[in-house]
């Protein structure tokens, strides 16, 4: 019995010493490989090599979903006729905005709109500047009475799909972000002397918020 016992010890030693000295002559087993080792793809990579081999890879989120920003409100109509017909029932699902975010909403409009629509929202931005920028074409006017009448709802699906010559700008801008460009603009139109619906919901002027200083 003892002599058993030895041998066991004597084997189990044997085998610590071995497979603690430091050399893996082979690499591990991976139970997973596809997920412990990601395939590395550059951006704007095609990704054609994935097809080739049968891999079902389409960069496109799930059919249903929508991003965890977008949660407070999610827009249902699609970029056809008549979800631009119906975009006009649609209401802003914001409360009126405070200072900082009446800052921020500002800033949004500089960075994504200002360049065509201009600081002053009278379409005349540097890439229009007059007739002598490089836009081949006059940005909207959003002082314009039409674009004063022109429903919240219509606004955001021509800012969410593009209309015209303006491009979708659903990723620069998430929902939220999209509607207070929105309350930033009718702020604005507000202020110049046009009268517009969202004045009478209660949710403008803002513009006196930001004169503290």
């Amino acid at each position: 019995m003892m002599k058993n016992i030895w041998i066991v010890t004597l084997v189990a030693l044997t085998g610590m010493l071995i497979s603690c000295n430091g050399v893996r002559r082979e690499p591990g087993r991976a139970y997973m490989p596809d997920m412990s080792y990601s395939r590395a793809y550059e951006t704007y990579a095609s990704t054609q090599n994935l097809k080739d081999e049968g891999i079902n890879y389409t960069a496109l989120p799930v059919n249903g979903t929508f991003a965890k920003n977008d949660l407070l409100f999610h827009y249902p109509y699609k970029n056809d006729s008549a979800g631009y017909a119906n975009s006009a029932t649609v209401k802003d699902p914001l409360p009126a905005m405070d200072a900082v975010q009446y800052l921020e909403a500002a800033r949004l409009y500089l960075v994504n709109c200002g360049i065509c629509h201009g600081t002053k929202l009278d379409g005349n931005g540097p890439l229009w500047n007059g007739g002598s920028g490089p836009f081949p074409s006059a940005p909207r006017n959003l002082m314009d009475p039409l674009m004063v009448k022109l429903a919240d709802g219509t606004m955001f699906h021509s800012i969410t799909y593009g209309k015209n010559a303006m491009g979708s700008y659903a990723s620069q801008l998430n929902v939220s972000q999209r509607w207070m460009v929105i309350q930033y603009i009718r702020d604005k139109q507000a202020n110049s002397g046009a009268a517009t619906d969202t004045t009478a919901k209660g949710k403008m002027p803002m513009a006196d918020t930001t004169k503290k200083k």
